[in-house]
């Protein structure tokens, strides 16, 4: 089994980053922040390290976890409106009562280097210019850089949430893959997945893919990152149970993240560099 990791491919992405940074205006990161959850802010504070390391200002607006909705969605109109911001990006969990659906829609879609705005996803939907979703584009970034061939191959996205699952399944129908998309309700899964030559992950439940969710020599690209008791991160796929079986698999971590977060940091370079 060849393992996707992902560690040359963002190297690859940051140095292109830092080269078009230095090529016009400082680009400038706005993400807002509004939990005490530790392995978010984590995260967060992960991306500011990143960004610095390829010459991208980045600001960690922490609204606190008691932020109201209006606050939050009018310190992301506030951004926006910055001609000094070129991405802002709204980090979950957010406070009971607000909707990250919602309050996205208060960004920029010229600025919304997520593409969390529900106009990116419908721009994505329509084949028409938008930020993808960076986890999402990571999937797709991982599957050309190991040259996985896409064109009229059975796609099986486990997940549908409008951050992997939903816009996944318009990448890789826009690749001509024959797209199938799953989640919580669907019947037999096993019956479905295993039927996938290119199979992602996104659910956010460990160990949920095993032996029996896979064909063989199949491309599994693994989204989950759940954390474990001794602070680790884990997959959705049983990677021990696939190893016999899977032609791919990404670690986690070390394969879909690290790709993740520096496509992250190009789209806020080239929001930087719109007309």
């Amino acid at each position: 089994m060849k393992t996707l990791t992902g560690k040359d491919l963002a190297a690859a992405i940051r140095a292109q980053t830092e080269a078009e940074a230095a090529a016009g205006p400082q680009p400038r990161l706005a993400v807002v922040v509004a939990t005490a959850d530790e392995a978010s802010l984590w995260y967060v504070r992960s991306i500011a390290k990143a960004a610095a390391g390829v010459g991208i200002a980045c600001d960690l607006v922490d609204l606190g976890p008691e932020a109201r909705r209006e606050q939050i969605g009018e310190t992301l109109a506030r951004l926006s409106g910055d001609s000094h911001v070129h991405g802002v990006m709204l980090q979950t969990p957010l406070p009971a009562g607000a909707s990250p659906q919602e309050l996205a829609g208060a960004i920029d879609p010229r600025k919304d280097v997520d593409g969390a705005n529900p106009l990116s996803l419908g721009r994505l939907a329509a084949g028409l210019p938008a930020f993808p979703p960076a986890t999402a584009a990571a999937v797709m970034a991982l599957l050309d850089h190991y040259e996985v061939e896409l064109r009229g191959r059975r796609a099986v996205v486990v997940g549908r949430s409008t951050v992997v699952g939903k816009p996944l399944a318009h990448l890789l129908l826009d690749r001509h893959a024959t797209v199938t998309v799953c989640h919580s309700r669907t019947r037999d899964l096993p019956s479905v997945t295993s039927e996938a030559e290119v199979l992602v992950a996104a659910v956010g439940r460990a160990g949920l893919i095993g032996a029996d969710h896979v064909a063989p020599g199949a491309v599994v690209i693994d989204v989950g990152t759940n954390p474990t008791g001794d602070g680790g991160l884990t997959g959705d796929v049983d990677s021990e149970a696939v190893a016999g079986l899977a032609g791919a698999l990404t670690p986690v971590p070390g394969g879909v993240g690290p790709v993740t977060t520096a496509l992250l940091l190009r789209h806020t370079a080239r929001a930087a560099n719109l007309p």
